[in-house]
């Protein structure tokens, strides 16, 4: 059995620092779109339009797409893990709080990795520094959305649980998607199959649910936005995402969502003219903290440089 490799190269670091920036200008793109079209429209939109340009490079480069029943439920599953309900949940709670907010809450996906990894995984149990890592996070969580939020539930107590929420479905996510590798899936292949069927079920969904074509045409800012969502943020992130997971494991893939915000916050705050509170600052010192601790790397070199110095 292939071993994870657990120390990332600096071909996986520059790749997980690139797909950061494209994940991080999805929250963007999301707060631009959001006032103008419905949550499931933006997530069909986005799912669909990736799916139709993924499967033009597959075409291009002459692969084929499998047709094995096994591999397309598969497919299904991390669909459902990756794409619909996170993106969803994630839309959704733009409706009520900012992009920046929403990607720092975001941040607390490598905690829930780290657990769903220690019980459902041979290979990536819970150690000292990874469970010291969640005991910070969760403290991250809480000062963000305030240890008396649930005191008093309201749509943005809601809105924050929702993005909560998308954390824990793409933890799952990264430990089910480690099967692709028993299944002989190329990350191209993986990337295009879950989107293909994510867009198969959320296309009719929200023509259903929301009725696109009742609503005022968008501005081109808008289709702009949903455009390098698709593109950018899902088909070309996936095929980055699909690559690092097979790699170097689902717990330094989850290291990406520390490095979300940066570019998330650069583009609200300058872009979009958000502000942070002190207790969203806090908390993602908190989460930082707690990410460093997991990966051990951090104060491993602080240690070395201590042990140098001395």
């Amino acid at each position: 059995m292939k071993v994870i490799n657990r120390s990332m190269g600096s071909l996986e670091w520059f790749l997980l620092i690139a797909l950061s920036a494209l994940w991080g200008g999805s929250f963007f793109f999301v707060e631009v779109a959001v006032d103008s079209l419905g949550p499931l429209t933006i997530v069909a939109l986005r799912v669909g339009l990736a799916a139709v340009a993924l499967n033009v490079i597959i075409v291009a480069m002459g692969l084929r797409m499998p047709l094995d029943r096994q591999v397309w439920t598969a497919f299904l599953g991390m669909g459902f893990l990756n794409n619909m309900i996170p993106f969803s949940l994630i839309v959704w709670g733009q409706v009520y709080i900012t992009s920046a907010h929403a990607s720092i809450l975001n941040a607390s996906t490598p905690f829930f990795t780290v657990i769903a990894a220690h019980y459902l995984t041979s290979d990536e149990t819970l150690s000292r520094g990874r469970f010291i890592g969640v005991m910070l996070g969760i403290a991250g969580v809480i000062a963000m959305v305030g240890a008396d939020a649930l005191e008093s539930i309201n749509v943005n107590t809601l809105a924050q649980l929702a993005v909560l929420g998308a954390a824990i479905s793409y933890a799952c996510a990264s430990i089910f998607g480690r099967r692709f590798r028993t299944l002989g899936c190329s990350p191209l292949v993986t990337a295009t199959g879950q989107v293909t069927a994510s867009a198969v079920v959320l296309i009719p969904l929200a023509l259903v649910v929301e009725q696109p074509w009742l609503q005022p045409l968008p501005s081109r800012e808008v289709f702009g936005a949903v455009v390098g969502l698709a593109l950018f943020s899902t088909a070309l992130a996936y095929i980055l995402y699909f690559r690092i997971l097979a790699t170097a494991g689902a717990t330094n893939l989850a290291l990406v969502t520390f490095l979300i915000p940066v570019s998330a916050i650069l583009l609200g705050t300058t872009l979009l003219g958000e502000q942070l509170e002190p207790k969203h600052l806090a908390g993602m010192l908190l989460i930082g903290l707690g990410l460093a601790a997991m990966d051990g790397r951090p104060l491993g070199l602080l240690r070395r440089k201590l042990s140098y110095s001395e």
